[in-house]
């Protein structure tokens, strides 16, 4: 996703929402910039807004879910994350698998 978006926007209310279910800014902001997510169009819940649904891993081996939208401020386009969590097992071993056989068709 990089060059995508020219930074974030945070205030209290997304922030908190996303730090509730224990994944810090930070978390978030690295998987932007540095992880592998993979992203969707979140159709069911766009009515008001476009938003996206993204699924990545961070450095220490641990499945987030995120859902983002993008907001214009003073000309930039920035990344708008609405919530995140960290996935439950099942989730991450299916992330995991479906990990797996893109990297198998990619080499193919």
């Amino acid at each position: 996703m990089q060059g995508t978006a020219a930074g974030f926007d945070w205030d209290d209310g997304n922030a908190a929402k996303c730090q509730r279910h224990g994944v810090s800014i930070a978390v978030i902001e690295d998987l932007f910039r540095d992880g592998e997510l993979f992203v969707e169009p979140d159709v069911l819940n766009s009515a008001a807004e476009e938003r996206f649904r993204a699924v990545g891993k961070t450095k220490q081996n641990r499945g987030v879910f995120m859902v983002f939208t993008f907001r214009v401020r003073d000309g930039e386009k920035l990344i708008r994350p609405i919530s995140a969590r960290y996935m439950h097992k099942k989730e991450f071993d299916a992330y995991e698998k479906e990990i797996s056989q893109i990297q198998v068709r990619r080499r193919s």
